[in-house]
């Protein structure tokens, strides 16, 4: 991937779409720029100053997380249905709670999440894929192609609805 100029808000031969399609052939996402050792993050994720400053201070904002609690989902779903429904549209995510899913289960995920990410680019490549049909997909941003600036952050994702996912597609440390 050619890095001529990254981190720079200057115009000097900045060919937006070629450094995109460059960056997914590499098929190492974020993780890869960061082994492969750059020095400056890609103008692909750059927001200029000029624009940074034009989105407003945020350092006095305090955000909080939205909640969802399923301790009473058995009743009456109404009001979990509406939480989800406004912390989607408006923050974008949420935690929840009392979900019955045990600790244990989630450490053991989050660590071969980090297992994952941990593998060399070659055995990750193999899952670095933009098709959306494909069930395990290791990918940088959804809306790479969409978005004005890329998010510096790397996804496993893995699809298992309406169809259940055959555990021999997943990567050996995810199993």
């Amino acid at each position: 991937m050619s890095l001529a100029g990254a981190g720079t808000s200057t115009p000097t031969s900045f060919d937006r779409l070629q450094e995109l399609k460059a960056f997914v052939e590499s098929g190492g996402g974020v993780k890869g720029l960061v082994d492969a050792g750059i020095t400056k993050v890609p103008r692909i994720f750059v927001m200029p100053p000029e624009e940074l400053a034009a989105s407003g201070d945020r350092s006095h904002v305090h955000f909080k997380i939205p909640v969802i609690d399923l301790k009473d989902v058995a009743g009456d779903r109404s009001g979990v249905i509406d939480g989800i429904r406004q912390a989607a549209e408006e923050v974008g995510f949420f935690q929840v709670v009392n979900h019955g899913v045990p600790v244990k289960l989630l450490e053991d995920m989050l660590a071969a999440a980090r297992e994952f990410h941990e593998l060399p680019q070659k055995v990750k490549s193999e899952y670095y894929t933009r098709e959306t049909k494909k069930k395990v997909k290791y990918w940088t941003n959804f809306d790479l192609y969409q978005s004005k600036y890329a998010n510096w952050r790397d996804t496993l994702n893995c699809t298992v609805a309406p169809e259940p996912l055959d555990p021999q597609e997943l990567p050996p440390v995810c199993r």
